[in-house]
C-alpha cells in the first residue's frame, strides 16, 4: 500500500462518523486507526444574515352545508432568518448543550440563534430582529445552502 492511500484513507476516516477502523490485508499489511474521544468547538467570528420581511399566505377552510369553501389567503408577516453561507446547521453550542432557541423563544436582536460551520469555522448566527420564534425550518447538523431559511419569527 503505497503513501498515498494511506493518506486517502486517513483523510476519509477523518471526515466520516467512524470512531475507529482495523484493516487486515492478504499481504499482511495491517491498519488500525482511532479517533481521539475529546473533540472541543471553538467559536470564531459572528456573522449575522436575516432578510426583509416575509408574507406567507395562510389558507384557512371552512365547510358550509357540506361544502368546503376556501377563506381568501391571509397574510402572515414572518421574519426570516437566513444562512449567510454554506454550511452545516448547528442548534446548539455542543451535543450535549440545549439549543439557542426553540419554538415560542422571544428572542431580541443580537443574540444568537444558532452556528453554520463551513470549512471548520464555527460561525455564530445572531438575529436581526426582536420577535419569537415560530418555526425552526432546518434540523440539527442539517446541510444548508446560502440562503437557506434557519428561523421563521413573529
Amino acid at each position: 500500500m503505497e503513501y498515498k492511500d494511506i493518506k486517502k484513507l486517513m483523510d476519509d476516516m477523518g471526515n466520516s462518523k467512524l470512531e475507529e477502523l482495523e484493516i487486515e490485508f492478504p499481504d499482511g499489511i495491517k491498519i488500525s486507526m482511532k479517533k481521539g474521544k475529546k473533540r472541543e468547538v471553538l467559536l470564531e467570528p459572528k456573522v449575522i444574515e436575516a432578510s426583509a420581511p416575509m408574507s406567507v399566505p395562510v389558507v384557512k377552510k371552512k365547510e358550509e352545508k357540506g361544502i368546503v369553501a376556501v377563506d381568501e389567503a391571509k397574510e402572515e408577516n414572518y421574519k426570516i432568518i437566513k444562512s449567510p453561507m454554506v454550511g452545516t446547521f448547528y442548534a446548539s453550542s455542543a451535543p450535549d448543550k440545549d439549543p439557542f432557541v426553540k419554538v415560542g423563544d422571544r428572542i431580541s436582536k443580537g443574540q444568537v440563534v444558532c452556528i453554520v460551520e463551513a470549512m471548520k469555522l464555527m460561525n455564530e448566527i445572531e438575529s436581526e430582529f426582536d420577535g419569537e420564534i415560530v418555526e425552526v425550518c432546518v434540523k440539527n447538523e442539517d446541510v444548508v445552502e446560502y440562503g437557506t431559511p434557519l428561523f421563521k419569527i413573529k
